[in-house]
């Protein structure tokens, strides 16, 4: 059953997207972790209030979902069936991923440079107001790519295993890496437990669906797959993401281009180590195509849990 309500939820999320008008869930966990975050970080001991705040957040998230999923059955079947479809298609952000990267996609096309620039800043975290074209091409690229599985197919996975509950519950866990899970002063010690957990939640998801990219999306470079899965090995591992480097790093092979290398974050420049060859310049398209990998990668996932849905089912 859940397979078929992952199915009709992605053509949700697919065609409809989030509601413009309702308050996505996302922004209540958000403000719970903001509360919590400006109540007990700070003082001693901060580790182990980071880590009271996953464990607050997170058993929040998870039992408020379950409850509003249990009483729906207990009201009705088709009840049930609706509000799981309505959580699971929230809990995933085909569209809006497609339309943040197509608002910077429609500004190049239309030589807005500074539009796109503006429009780059609210999906990235680094300067984007002294990017040209090519990097601010890539920023795009490697924000889809990432968000690939933080944002789709990770919470597909766990929606596949556990319904709503599950993909919510990994919701939780990536707000909160995404709002306190940084290596700088104020959250390194805070932050510590939201981050690690992140990292056990991606870790299956990541591998997977970069290897999805790897095998089902067309290579622009014609490389062997042998060949391909080798550099994707070694390049994915050159992230400073231990989950992140395999969506990257696929993306890289798979579309001939070369990801990674020098950002500004709040003026300061940083250099991160590059991922794939450049076998053609870095344009616009490359944003289309991105784009285009996202969606086969998502439908592929969802086929592969159908088809261990169905061995489950065969083995009982």
């Amino acid at each position: 059953m859940y397979f078929i309500i992952c199915v009709i939820a992605v053509l949700i999320d697919c065609i409809v997207g989030d509601p413009k008008k309702w308050k996505h869930p996302v922004i209540y966990i958000g403000n719970l972790i903001s509360f919590l975050e400006r109540k007990w970080n700070h003082g001693s001991k901060r580790r182990m209030k980071g880590l009271l705040t996953v464990i607050v957040t997170v058993s929040t998230t998870t039992v408020i979902v379950f409850l509003i999923v249990f009483l729906a059955l207990k009201v009705h079947f088709l009840l049930w069936l609706t509000v799981e479809i309505m959580l699971v298609s929230l809990a995933l952000a085909q569209k809006s991923l497609k339309e943040a990267a197509m608002l910077v996609y429609d500004s190049l096309e239309n030589n807005a440079i500074l539009h796109a620039r503006k429009h780059l800043s609210w999906i990235v975290g680094r300067d984007t107001d002294h990017l040209e074209e090519p990097e601010i091409v890539r920023a795009v690229i490697e924000t889809v790519s990432e968000n690939t599985s933080d944002g789709i197919t990770a919470p597909l996975m766990y929606a596949l295993c556990f319904g709503a509950t599950g993909a919510w519950c990994y919701k939780a866990i990536n707000t909160l890496d995404s709002m306190i899970g940084y290596k700088n002063d104020r959250y390194a010690q805070f932050g510590f437990a939201a981050a690690k957990l992140d990292d056990a939640a991606n870790y299956l998801p990541s591998r997977i669906s970069g290897l999805i990219l790897l095998i089902c999306t067309k290579c622009k470079a014609a490389l062997p797959i042998k060949s391909r899965f080798k550099i994707w090995r070694e390049d994915a591992k050159k992230h400073p993401s231990p989950n992140s480097g395999y969506l990257e790093a696929a993306t890289a092979v798979q579309l001939g281009i070369r990801l990674g290398g020098f950002n500004r974050y709040g003026g300061v420049e940083s250099f991160r180590a590059y991922m794939g060859e450049q076998r053609s310049p870095m344009q616009k398209e490359h944003i289309q195509k991105a784009i285009r990998q996202m969606y086969i990668c998502t439908w592929c996932a969802l086929i592969l849990g159908g088809i261990f849905y169905a061995i489950a089912c065969t083995w009982r």
